[in-house]
C-alpha cells in the first residue's frame, strides 16, 4: 500500500500550504497595518485577513462540479499555480488593493486544495487505511502551521521584519505542491471509471495497490457508477456444493450463486436463506424498525452491525476465497485477458473486442473487467451451451486452471463481490429477467449462525459443516440495461462501462433518498463543527497564556508582545500535532463515530471549565493555569475528532459520479459557516461576554454529540461503494420506518 500513502502524503501538501498561510497572515498583519496605516480603517484590515476566506467560499461554489467534469488531479495542479502566484504577487505587492487581489487569489487554492484533497485521497486509498491517510490533511496543515509560526517568529525578531517576504516564501512550497501534483500524483481512478477510461485506471490501480491483479477493485468501481436504484439485504450461508444439492443439477437451481474455491474441483455455493424479506433486516440489539433508542437513524443501526459482525478469525476472502477470478461462468474453453477502455472501444454488432488483442470473440458477453478462465468443473456445472441465457444464470468466481491465480474480487474490509443472472415470469407470461450485482460480508465463524446481520426465518441452512453466514447487499448491476432485454439479447442485458456514463453530473442525482440521506449527514455534521467553538478558543488563547504568566516570562526574555503572541501561537500548534498522529493510528481501528462521541464530551467538559474561570474568581493563579489546561486538552481532542473527521465522513458517503457536487456543497457549509462564527465572535463577546460564547459553544456540543450519536454511521474499513449502497438501504428503512 506504499503507492497510496505517497500519493496521499503528496495531495495533504496542498493542506500544508493553507496551515501555512494561516499562520503567516496573522502575524503578517501586524506590519501590514504600519505601513499602510490601516490602525483607523479595520474593515481595510479585515478584508486582507478574510479575503482568502472569501476566495475560497467563492471557488468551492463551482469546484465540485468542475471535479467531476475534469478530474481531480487537474484541480490540484490549478490550486497549486494559484498558491504560488498568489505567494508572488503577495511579495512584489505596491498597494493594499494588489494584496487583497492576491489574497483573494490566495483563497482560490486554498478552496480547491482544502475541498478536494479529501476526496482524492478517499478515491484512491483502500478501505483499511482511508482513515488513517484521510487524517494527513489535518496533520499537514498543523504543521504547515507550526512551521509558519516559527519562520514568522524569526522574523519578527529582525529590526524590520518584512511582511512581503513572510507572505511571498508561500510561493518556494507552492513549487513543491506543483511539481508532485503534475510528476508524481494519477488521476483518481474512480473518476477515470466514471468516464469510461478503464485501461488508465487499472494501470493507477497497479501502481497504488503495488500488484498486477486489480481486477476485483475494477469490478468494483464499476459497479460504483450507478446512482440510486432498489438495494435490499438478503442473508446467504455459503458453503460446499454438496451441502446443499446433494445430487441435484446446481445449473438449473437459480436460486444459488455459484462460487468457486482456491483449489481445482473445489466448488462453493452461496444459499439465500428462505423466508426473510428486503425489510427483515434487525441488528443484535433488535428490529431497527422499533428501536429502543428514539429519534436513532435506521442507517446507524445497520452500519453497526456490519461492524459488530466482523469475525475474529478473518475476512471471508482468507477463510475461503484467497483467489477469486472470472466475473461469469460462460462455457466453452475461452481463456483471455480483456479490458476496455473508451479510447479504444469499437461496436461492431454487439461485439466488444478486446483491448490487448488476442483470443476468440464472444457474441454475447464481454466481460469488461475481470479475465474469465474456464475449469473442468465449468464443463460439468454449467449448461454448456454456449452464450444462453440457462448457462448465464449464476455470477460465478472462479480459479483458472490447474490452480493457476487469478483476478481476485475480494474489495477490502472483508467483502466479496458476485453477480447474479435472476428470471421471472411478467404479468404477460413473458420471461423477465434481472443483472444483479451483490457485495457479500461475512457475518461470523464457520458453523456459526449467531451474530446475524439479517433475520433468520425457516432455518433451513444446515447446521453443521463447514458454512459461512454472509449479508448480501443485492442491487441491479451498473452494466445492466433495461433497454437491451427489451430487445431480447440471448444472455444478460449488459452494456459497455462507458455507456453508463452520464455526460456530466446531474443535479436530480441530488434527490435520490440514499444521496439527500447523506447530504442531511455531510451538511449537518459541517455545521456543528464550525460553532462547536474553536474559533473562539483560538481568539481566546493568547489572553489565557498571557493569564498564565507565559507573557511575562517572555517579555523578561527580551522578547516583544508581538513575537510572544507568536511563540505561543507556534507552541500551542505544535501540541497538536502528536494528538493527530494518534488520531491517525485510531480513525481506522476505533472508528470515525466512536472517536467522536468520545472526544466530543471532553470538549464539552473542557468549556465548562472555562465558563468557571472565566465567571468565578479563584485567584489569578489558579484561574489561569485551570484555563490553560482546558485551551490544551480542547485543542488536543478537537483535531483528535472534529477537526478532521467531518472532511472524512463527507469525502465517503456520496456515489462517485456527483461526490465532487456533494463536497463542494458541504465544504461551501464549512466555509460560511467559518465566515458566519468569525465575524460574529466579537460582536457576541461584547453582548453576552466570554462565558455566555463559551456557554453557547458546550450546548453547541451537546447537540452535536446527539447528532452523532443519532444520525452518523460508522464508516471505518468499508469500500466507498458499500458505503453508499447501505446509504439507499437507509433511506429506504427510514421512509419505511416513517409510513408505519
Amino acid at each position: 500500500m506504499s503507492g497510496a500513502v505517497l500519493v496521499a502524503v503528496a495531495a495533504a501538501v496542498g493542506n500544508l500550504l493553507q496551515g501555512w498561510d494561516n499562520a503567516t497572515i496573522a502575524g503578517a498583519v501586524l506590519y501590514i497595518k504600519r505601513e499602510f496605516k490601516l490602525e483607523s480603517e479595520p474593515t481595510i484590515e479585515g478584508l486582507i485577513v478574510a479575503m482568502s476566506l472569501i476566495g475560497a467560499t467563492l471557488i468551492t461554489t463551482c469546484s465540485g462540479a468542475i471535479s467531476d467534469c475534469l478530474g481531480r488531479r487537474p484541480m490540484l495542479i490549478i490550486s497549486s499555480v494559484l498558491y504560488f502566484v498568489s505567494g508572488v504577487v503577495m511579495f512584489w505587492s505596491p498597494n493594499v488593493y494588489v494584496l487583497l487581489l492576491a489574497r483573494l487569489l490566495d483563497g482560490f487554492g486554498i478552496g480547491l486544495a482544502v475541498t478536494l484533497a479529501p476526496v482524492y485521497i478517499s478515491e484512491t486509498a483502500p478501505p483499511e487505511i482511508r482513515g488513517l491517510l484521510n487524517t494527513l490533511p489535518q496533520f499537514t496543515g498543523s504543521g504547515g502551521m507550526f512551521m509558519s509560526y516559527c519562520m514568522v517568529f524569526g522574523m519578527s525578531l529582525m529590526k524590520a521584519p518584512s511582511w512581503r517576504l513572510m507572505l511571498g516564501v508561500l510561493s518556494v512550497p507552492s513549487l513543491i505542491y506543483f511539481a508532485l501534483t503534475v510528476f508524481f500524483l494519477p488521476e483518481s481512478p474512480r473518476w477515470l471509471v466514471s468516464k469510461g477510461r478503464m485501461l488508465e485506471a487499472r494501470t493507477v490501480l497497479q501502481r497504488l495497490r503495488g500488484r498486477e491483479d486489480v481486477s476485483g477493485e475494477m469490478a468494483l468501481l464499476v459497479e460504483g457508477l450507478g446512482i440510486g436504484g432498489e438495494t435490499s439485504i438478503e442473508e446467504y450461508i455459503i458453503g460446499p456444493a454438496n451441502v446443499f444439492t446433494d445430487d441435484q443439477d446446481i445449473s438449473a437451481d437459480k436460486d444459488y450463486i455459484k462460487l468457486y474455491g482456491p483449489e481445482q474441483g473445489l466448488s462453493w455455493v452461496a444459499k439465500p436463506v428462505t423466508g426473510q424479506s428486503s425489510i427483515g433486516i434487525v441488528s443484535r440489539r433488535g428490529s431497527m424498525t422499533n428501536q429502543s433508542v428514539p429519534l436513532m437513524d435506521p442507517l446507524v443501526t445497520l452500519f453497526g452491525s456490519v461492524h459488530e459482525k466482523l469475525p475474529d478469525t478473518g475476512s471471508m476472502r482468507s477463510m475461503l476465497f484467497p483467489h477469486f477470478g472470472s466475473m461469469f461462468s460462460v462455457g466453452g474453453n475461452q481463456a483471455r485477458n480483456e479490458e476496455w477502455d473508451e479510447e479504444s472501444q469499437t461496436r461492431e454488432g454487439e461485439d466488444y473486442p478486446s483491448d490487448v488483442g488476442g483470443g476468440d470473440s464472444d457474441d454475447n458477453l464481454q466481460s469488461p473487467l475481470i479475465s474469465r478462465q474456464t475449469t473442468s468443473m465449468d464443463k460439468d456445472l454449467v449448461a454448456p451451451a454456449h452464450g444462453s441465457r440457462s448457462s448465464m444464470r449464476h455470477g460465478s468466481l472462479m480459479q483458472g486452471n490447474a490452480g493457476e491465480p487469478v483476478g481476485s474480487t475480494g474489495i477490502g474490509g472483508g467483502w466479496q463481490l458476485a453477480w447474479k443472472w435472476s428470471e421471472r415470469e411478467g404479468q404477460d407470461g413473458k420471461v423477465e429477467g434481472g443483472f444483479k450485482k451483490i457485495y457479500l460480508h461475512q457475518e461470523g465463524i464457520p458453523g456459526s449462525r449467531r451474530g446475524s446481520l439479517v433475520s433468520l426465518h425457516g432455518g433451513d441452512a444446515p447446521a453443521e459443516g463447514e458454512l459461512i453466514q454472509a449479508a448480501a447487499l443485492v442491487s441491479q448491476s451498473a452494466l445492466y440495461s433495461k433497454e437491451l432485454e427489451n430487445q431480447h439479447p440471448i444472455g444478460p442485458a449488459m452494456v459497455h462501462p462507458s455507456e453508463t456514463i452520464p455526460k456530466g453530473p446531474s443535479w436530480g442525482d441530488l434527490f435520490e433518498p440514499g444521496v439527500k440521506h447523506a447530504l442531511a449527514v455531510g451538511v449537518g455534521i459541517q455545521i456543528l463543527q464550525q460553532f462547536s467553538g474553536i474559533n473562539g478558543v483560538l481568539y481566546y488563547t493568547p489572553q489565557i497564556l498571557e493569564q498564565a504568566g507565559v507573557g511575562v516570562l517572555l517579555s523578561n526574555m527580551g522578547i516583544s508582545s508581538a513575537s510572544a503572541s507568536l511563540l505561543i501561537s507556534a507552541i500551542t500548534t505544535l501540541l497538536m500535532l502528536p494528538c493527530i498522529a494518534v488520531a491517525m493510528r485510531l480513525m481506522d481501528i476505533s472508528g470515525r463515530r466512536s472517536l467522536l462521541l468520545c472526544t466530543i464530551p471532553v470538549l464539552i467538559v473542557s468549556l465548562l471549565i472555562l465558563i468557571l474561570g472565566s465567571a468565578v474568581n479563584l485567584g489569578s493563579v489558579v484561574n489561569a493555569s485551570i484555563s490553560t489546561a482546558s485551551v490544551i486538552v480542547y485543542f488536543c481532542c478537537f483535531v483528535m475528532g472534529f477537526g478532521p473527521i467531518p472532511n472524512i465522513l463527507c469525502a465517503e458517503i456520496f456515489p462517485t459520479r456527483i461526490r465532487g457536487l456533494c463536497i463542494a456543497i458541504c465544504a461551501l457549509t464549512f466555509w460560511i459557516g467559518d465566515i458566519i462564527v468569525t465575524y460574529t465572535l466579537p460582536v457576541m463577546l461584547k453582548s453576552v461576554g466570554l462565558s455566555g460564547v463559551f456557554g453557547l459553544y458546550a450546548v453547541v456540543c451537546f447537540i452535536s454529540l446527539v447528532f452523532v450519536y443519532l444520525k452518523v454511521p460508522e464508516t471505518k474499513g468499508m469500500p466507498l461503494e458499500v458505503i453508499t449502497e447501505f446509504f439507499s438501504v437507509g433511506a429506504k428503512q427510514a421512509a419505511a420506518a416513517k409510513n408505519n
